[in-house]
C-alpha cells in the first residue's frame, strides 16, 4: 500500500475542502491510501500553545508522517503571495529530514485558495515548491490534458489546483475545482506508485 500524505492549513475551510477531494482522488488509484494531517496555529503569544490533538477535523501532522509518506500533497492558503505561517512553521522543522535525505526522490504537489482571482494564487504554490525541491521532492502540477485547466472561471493552474474563496470566504469549490483537486490527487497517487 502506497500511503500519501495530505498535508494542509485551512482557516476559514476551503483548503480543508480541497484536501479531501485530493484525498478522493488518491483513493480512486488501486493500493493507494491517502492520511490526511494538518498543523496547528501558530500563535504570536509566547505563552499559548495548542492542544496535541485537535479538537476537530484531521490529527496533526508529524515528521513521521512525513518520513514515512510515499507521496505529498501540500496545501495552504495564501498570504500576501506567500504559504501561512502555521504551513511554513511545520516545513521549517524539517531539517532532520533534509540532513537524513528521506524525502528524496519523493513525488509532491500543491494546491492553494484565495481571497482573490489575482491574490497571489501562482506565487503562493511556487513559494509551497521552494523547500520541496530544497527536500529532493520531485514536484508535480497539472497538466493541460486536464480540460477544466482551459476553462476554469474560478481557480485552478498548471503549478497547482486553486480556489477562488472570495472575500468573505465562503465561494463553495466550482465542479472544475473540485474535478481538478480529484486529478491532481489521483495523478499524484499514480506517479508515486510507478516511482516505487
Amino acid at each position: 500500500m502506497s500511503h500519501i500524505l495530505v498535508l494542509y492549513y485551512s482557516r476559514y475551510g476551503a483548503v480543508k475542502q480541497m484536501a479531501q477531494h485530493i484525498a478522493r482522488g488518491i483513493e480512486s488509484v488501486g493500493h493507494c491510501e491517502a492520511r490526511v494531517r494538518t498543523v496547528p496555529e501558530v500563535s504570536p503569544v509566547s505563552e499559548a500553545t495548542q492542544p496535541a490533538v485537535p479538537a476537530d477535523g484531521a490529527p496533526y501532522a508529524t515528521l513521521e508522517d512525513l518520513k514515512t509518506c510515499h507521496g505529498l500533497a501540500l496545501g495552504s492558503p495564501t498570504r500576501f503571495g506567500n504559504m501561512a505561517a502555521p504551513l511554513k512553521y511545520f516545513i521549517d522543522s524539517t531539517s532532520s529530514l533534509w540532513l537524513g535525505g528521506n524525502l528524496v526522490n519523493k513525488p509532491a504537489t500543491v494546491f492553494s485558495s484565495t481571497a482573490s482571482l489575482h491574490g497571489g494564487q501562482e506565487t503562493t504554490l511556487i513559494s509551497m515548491m521552494t523547500p520541496l525541491f530544497h527536500q529532493g521532492f520531485i514536484v508535480l502540477g497539472v497538466p493541460y490534458t486536464e480540460a477544466d485547466l482551459n476553462t476554469t472561471q474560478s481557480g485552478g493552474t498548471p503549478y497547482g489546483t486553486t480556489h477562488y474563496a472570495g472575500a468573505d470566504g465562503k465561494n463553495p469549490l466550482s465542479d472544475a475545482e473540485q474535478r481538478l483537486c480529484f486529478a491532481q490527487g489521483k495523478r499524484l497517487a499514480e506517479i508515486a506508485l510507478k516511482l516505487r
